[in-house]
């Protein structure tokens, strides 16, 4: 497989009457939905609440695909949208960062961009853990610096003692 066709295959391009871009932090969400045209149906922040997302969403549900591009606080998006069937991509925050540019980031600008991504073909994708997966590779993620730590401090003595 060519690196251009590994690419393609790791970007979102299936097409859906309307594309929800979301920039998501701890407490509040910038949400932008946008129409198959590239209009802007709605651009809000928002708390991070389901009924408050879900409630957002409803006028524009029959069809929207939600994508977010976030670190550490997509779980519980990912988990509500597989409860209510709606399609959820993940979207790898550094690829995306290098598609679209630009050296002013925030919020407002951010979720526009990943819908305009998402409506373009062009969201690269991370990986969406399965849910009952996702407590064992978190204590493994936490375990190993753990044990990298360890291995620090038993590396002296034993070299001590073996000379």
């Amino acid at each position: 497989m060519t690196k251009k066709e590994e690419t393609s295959r790791r970007l979102y391009t299936t097409q859906h009457p309307c594309y929800c871009g979301i920039d998501l932090h701890a407490r509040t969400m910038d949400v932008c939905i946008l129409s198959q045209r590239g209009a802007i149906l709605v651009h809000r922040t928002m708390q991070t609440d389901p009924a408050t997302f879900l409630h957002v969403v409803a006028p524009s549900r029959q069809g929207l695909v939600v994508a977010v591009a976030c670190m550490l606080t997509w779980y519980w998006l990912a988990d509500l949208c597989a409860d209510e069937g709606l399609p959820f991509v993940r979207g790898h925050a550094l690829a995306m960062q290098a598609i679209h540019g630009g050296k002013a980031k925030n919020a407002k600008r951010d979720a526009p961009k990943i819908a305009a991504l998402l409506r373009g073909g062009r969201l690269p994708q991370a990986s969406v853990y399965p849910a009952h997966r996702r407590a064992t590779r978190d204590v493994l993620r936490r375990r190993l610096p753990l044990a990298h730590k360890r291995a620090e401090l038993l590396a002296p003595g034993q070299q001590t003692t073996s000379q």
